[in-house]
């Protein structure tokens, strides 16, 4: 885990930077550097934290068996439900030289597949998808074959990597000759330590956004909070430690403090099962997703404090205030959520000492805190003291 940064200045945050300063986990495995930088761009501090790995099997018998036995036996119809898993099939067949008879037989199937994604790869491979389930779901996928009727009829299913859904035996079950094809599989993550840390750190509020684009990968992280392996803070009923994590992390989905993103409405369905609902892109893709992100941000612009040093936002571990993003220690950020909680308000040392850790008692220990929050923002006069009664945020007046 990276060190904790030291406070002060970090840098400039343009306009157009609506991520700037945002702490984002990034939960995939799979191409999650292009997500990551995609995000950076934009200003946002990425912590990667896969809730899975994924296992390529390109050079697995059962799947060259299955292969072979395609190319043989010719099916009638072909489903991809996924496009990682199609185009892992298609270069795992080029692998041991059978990738042109393999495309041959396929563009004399029919193919359906099951979302976008799966047809872009059928595509690339120089084949047409005849059907696509927009909704991206196997049960639409299903229901438009068994409509159709596959009694008699040899399909050949190539598997996302939680398994087919059911549509193995649904198929068959309805008649069909069934060839399953596993190109990859979900394994656990390489690091469930990191993984249970950070989805401790969301449900304690060191994390503004969650990024998911997998359903299994979203069950997963979930199971973090039930699963022991989350270092517990304590365990009683007033929700504390790994027992009482997920409801911490729920209420900060329900005020806003904390956004959750899921590719599409496969992806979103296990948060929503628990009462998270994510934003979830129009279209399942990366582009999209992140484009909805900034959105988000973006519309929230309006939610930031005018003080007379210029709009204030506060992030999980820093602060923004008009371009420069502001690094500042636990201490300090929670002196600032205290001011910012009261716009223009007085807040009595008292009340900043409550917020101080180790419980200090001395005024000395108000003063002090204040004075660091104050050193952060270097030259900018953010908080202004008012004699005998404490400190409040310097708001610009309207």
């Amino acid at each position: 885990m990276s060190p904790e940064p030291a406070s002060g200045v970090r840098g400039r945050a343009p306009q157009e930077q609506h991520l700037a300063g945002v702490v984002v986990v990034v939960t995939s495995d799979r191409r999650s550097g292009e997500l990551a930088t995609a995000l950076e761009r934009r200003g946002a501090i990425i912590r990667h934290s896969p809730s899975l790995s994924m296992t390529a099997v390109e050079d697995d018998a059962d799947l060259l068996d299955a292969t072979k036995r395609v190319i043989a036996n010719p099916p009638d119809i072909v489903v991809a439900t996924t496009g990682v898993g199609f185009r892992g099939w298609i270069d795992a067949a080029d692998a041991h030289g059978l990738a042109e008879d393999l495309v041959a037989v396929l563009s004399r199937a029919r193919i359906v597949a099951r979302g976008p994604k799966a047809r872009g790869a059928i595509q690339a491979a120089g084949l047409n998808a005849d059907w696509v389930a927009e909704s991206e779901t196997s049960a639409e996928l299903a229901q438009f074959l068994l409509a159709e009727g596959v009694d008699g009829a040899r399909i050949a299913l190539q598997h996302h990597g939680s398994g087919a859904d059911g549509l193995d035996e649904e198929f068959a079950a309805a008649g069909a000759e069934v060839e399953s094809l596993i190109v990859y599989k979900w394994g656990p993550p390489a690091d469930p330590a990191l993984l249970a840390r950070w989805a401790l750190k969301a449900a304690d509020g060191e994390v503004d956004a969650i990024v998911f684009t997998s359903a299994p990968g979203v069950s997963a992280w979930l199971e973090s909070f039930s699963d022991g392996s989350a270092p517990a803070d304590g365990d009683d009923a007033s929700g504390t430690g790994a027992s009482g994590a997920l409801e911490r992390l729920k209420a900060r989905c329900r005020d806003g403090s904390l956004v959750t993103v899921a590719v599409g409405p496969i992806t979103a369905a296990p948060l929503r099962a628990v009462g998270i609902e994510p934003i979830v892109p129009k279209r399942g893709r990366l582009g999209a997703l992140i484009r909805e992100l900034i959105e988000h941000y973006a519309q929230r612009a309006a939610e930031g404090i005018e003080t007379e040093a210029g709009r204030l936002f506060l992030r999980s571990s820093c602060a923004v205030i008009g371009d420069d993003v502001v690094e500042l220690s636990p201490g300090a950020l929670r002196v600032l959520r205290l001011l910012a909680g009261n716009p223009g308000g007085v807040v009595s040392r008292e009340q900043i000492l409550a917020r101080l850790p180790g419980n200090p008692t001395t005024n000395h220990a108000a003063d002090v805190a204040v004075a660091r929050l104050r050193e952060s923002f270097g030259d900018r006069a953010i908080v202004q003291t008012v004699v005998k009664r404490g400190y409040r945020l310097r708001v610009h007046a309207t």
